[in-house]
């Protein structure tokens, strides 16, 4: 497993220390290093990657609105000398929370972490109703549990659903937030209908609603970015090349 990232920080020596502990550990590949979030939106836009290391204290854009203003964010651990943001860094899902100045064993605990949560979690509980679990092939709506409801959800209003440790966020259409459920993406990916298809380890997206592939992402609208992973690239690639209109 290989996670791609980005390093960002506008302290050089902290930047350069952040740098030298990523490239000691074996299953972390540094995609760029930036002095700011601004710089680092221009990486994101030509390259999605899995994770970001990023102070939060900076000029222009700090670390935490630079996460909050991303549409489909990486994972993400925040370094920072501060430890007021501490409880805003989780709110934002945040992997992991670095005290500066912290050590090689800290970092490799954040890094462990990060590896953790590219994994699938097959043992996560299930809300979609398994005594009737094969019929969503076959219908065009099912049944999922958020907030102690429970809820019917039409299967073609799905733009995408993004994967959250044991959680998942299901983006509907008219619907203005995201439904939670506890779901797995392993189980909910084996119970979608054919025109869904999982182009990363976080994302599955409805092929209907794609309206542009660039590069290694598909656009949804102006504001909607999914990464393509590099484990899915042949499969999406070979969905691509038979809807091909000539040569």
């Amino acid at each position: 497993m290989t996670i791609k990232c980005i390093a960002i920080d506008d302290e050089p020596l902290a930047l350069r220390q952040l740098v030298s502990y990523i490239s000691k550990v074996p299953f972390l590949e540094l995609v760029a290093q930036c002095h700011s979030a601004v710089d680092a939106r221009k990486v994101l836009d030509d390259e999605p990657v899995d994770a970001i290391f990023t102070d939060i204290n900076m000029p222009e854009l700090n670390g935490m609105d630079f996460i909050k203003q991303l549409s489909v964010p990486p994972l993400v651990v925040f370094t920072t000398a501060y430890s007021d943001y501490a409880v805003e860094g989780f709110r934002v899902d945040a992997v992991d929370y670095l005290l500066k100045p912290f050590g090689f064993q800290d970092f490799m605990r954040a890094a462990n972490r990060l590896k953790e949560r590219m994994l699938p979690h097959p043992t996560a509980a299930v809300s979609v109703d398994e005594e009737h679990t094969g019929d969503i092939q076959e219908t065009d709506s099912m049944f999922v549990k958020t907030d102690y409801r429970t809820v019917r959800i039409t299967i073609a209003d799905i733009r995408y659903v993004e994967g959250m440790s044991e959680y998942l966020k299901l983006h509907v259409e008219n619907e203005a937030k995201p439904i939670i459920t506890l779901l797995s993406m392993k189980i909910l990916e084996q119970r979608l209908p054919r025109n869904f298809m999982r182009i990363h380890r976080s994302y599955i997206v409805n092929l209907d609603k794609i309206l542009e592939v660039n590069k290694n992402r598909v656009i949804l609208d102006a504001n909607t970015y999914l990464p393509i992973g590099d484990s899915y690239k042949e499969q999406f690639n070979e969905y691509l090349e038979s809807r091909f209109l000539g040569k």
